[in-house]
Protein backbone atom coordinates (compact mmCIF):
# COMPACT_ATOMS: atom_id res chain seq x y z
CA UNK A 1 0.00 0.00 0.00
CA UNK A 2 3.42 2.05 0.16
CA UNK A 3 2.87 2.79 -3.51
CA UNK A 4 -0.65 3.33 -3.41
CA UNK A 5 -0.38 6.05 -0.65
CA UNK A 6 2.60 8.01 -2.40
CA UNK A 7 0.65 8.47 -5.77
CA UNK A 8 -2.89 9.29 -4.17
CA UNK A 9 -0.21 11.73 -2.07
CA UNK A 10 1.25 13.43 -5.27
CA UNK A 11 -1.94 13.28 -6.79
CA UNK A 12 -4.19 15.36 -4.10
CA UNK A 13 -0.76 17.83 -4.16
CA UNK A 14 -1.40 18.18 -7.95
CA UNK A 15 -4.86 18.07 -7.77
CA UNK A 16 -4.97 21.33 -4.93
CA UNK A 17 -1.99 23.24 -6.62
CA UNK A 18 -4.31 22.90 -10.07
CA UNK A 19 -6.99 24.27 -8.16
CA UNK A 20 -5.26 27.34 -6.63
CA UNK A 21 -4.15 28.00 -9.59
CA UNK A 22 -7.20 27.99 -11.55
CA UNK A 23 -8.96 30.13 -9.00
CA UNK A 24 -6.09 32.49 -9.27
CA UNK A 25 -5.18 31.96 -5.63
CA UNK A 26 -1.83 32.06 -6.49
CA UNK A 27 -0.09 33.36 -9.39
CA UNK A 28 2.17 32.15 -12.30
CA UNK A 29 5.07 34.42 -12.62
CA UNK A 30 5.92 34.94 -16.49
CA UNK A 31 2.86 34.30 -17.86
CA UNK A 32 -0.44 36.78 -18.43
CA UNK A 33 -3.31 36.07 -17.06
CA UNK A 34 -5.51 35.37 -19.99
CA UNK A 35 -3.11 33.04 -20.98
CA UNK A 36 -3.50 30.68 -17.96
CA UNK A 37 -6.81 31.23 -18.52
CA UNK A 38 -7.06 29.64 -21.85
CA UNK A 39 -4.92 27.09 -20.85
CA UNK A 40 -5.41 25.58 -17.29
CA UNK A 41 -8.13 24.26 -18.18
CA UNK A 42 -7.30 21.90 -20.58
CA UNK A 43 -4.53 21.07 -18.47
CA UNK A 44 -6.63 17.85 -17.14
CA UNK A 45 -8.00 16.58 -20.15
CA UNK A 46 -4.69 16.68 -21.38
CA UNK A 47 -3.42 14.87 -18.85
CA UNK A 48 -6.30 12.48 -19.59
CA UNK A 49 -5.51 11.77 -22.81
CA UNK A 50 -1.47 11.35 -22.31
CA UNK A 51 -2.37 8.72 -19.96
CA UNK A 52 -4.63 6.82 -22.25
CA UNK A 53 -1.85 7.55 -25.68
CA UNK A 54 0.77 6.14 -23.12
CA UNK A 55 -1.38 2.74 -22.14
CA UNK A 56 -2.64 2.15 -25.94
CA UNK A 57 1.18 2.66 -26.90
CA UNK A 58 2.38 0.12 -23.94
CA UNK A 59 -0.28 -2.21 -24.77
CA UNK A 60 1.00 -2.18 -28.43
CA UNK A 61 4.48 -2.96 -28.07
CA UNK A 62 3.59 -5.83 -25.21
CA UNK A 63 1.71 -7.31 -27.95
CA UNK A 64 4.13 -6.62 -31.15
CA UNK A 65 7.25 -8.11 -28.67
CA UNK A 66 4.96 -11.20 -27.57
CA UNK A 67 6.95 -14.32 -27.80
CA UNK A 68 5.08 -17.31 -29.30
CA UNK A 69 5.25 -20.34 -26.67
CA UNK A 70 5.80 -23.85 -28.84
CA UNK A 71 6.45 -26.01 -26.12
CA UNK A 72 3.08 -24.59 -23.93
CA UNK A 73 0.90 -24.64 -26.91
CA UNK A 74 1.88 -28.24 -27.81
CA UNK A 75 1.38 -29.21 -23.88
CA UNK A 76 -1.96 -27.41 -23.82
CA UNK A 77 -2.74 -29.41 -26.79
CA UNK A 78 -1.91 -32.94 -25.18
CA UNK A 79 -4.02 -31.63 -22.02
CA UNK A 80 -6.95 -30.93 -23.94
CA UNK A 81 -7.10 -34.51 -25.80
CA UNK A 82 -5.91 -35.68 -22.33
CA UNK A 83 -9.64 -34.23 -21.05
CA UNK A 84 -11.51 -35.53 -23.83
CA UNK A 85 -10.57 -39.26 -23.79
CA UNK A 86 -10.92 -39.10 -20.02
CA UNK A 87 -14.39 -37.96 -21.11
CA UNK A 88 -15.13 -40.13 -23.41
CA UNK A 89 -13.87 -43.08 -21.53
CA UNK A 90 -16.83 -41.81 -18.38
CA UNK A 91 -19.47 -41.54 -21.10
CA UNK A 92 -19.86 -38.13 -21.94
CA UNK A 93 -20.13 -37.17 -26.04
CA UNK A 94 -18.42 -34.43 -27.56
CA UNK A 95 -18.10 -32.90 -30.94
Amino acid sequence: MARAHRVATYACVFILIHLLILFAVLPIPFLEPDIVDQLLPVIPWWLLVSFGAYSLASLGLGLFTFQDCPDAYHDLLKEINDAKNDLREKGVTMD
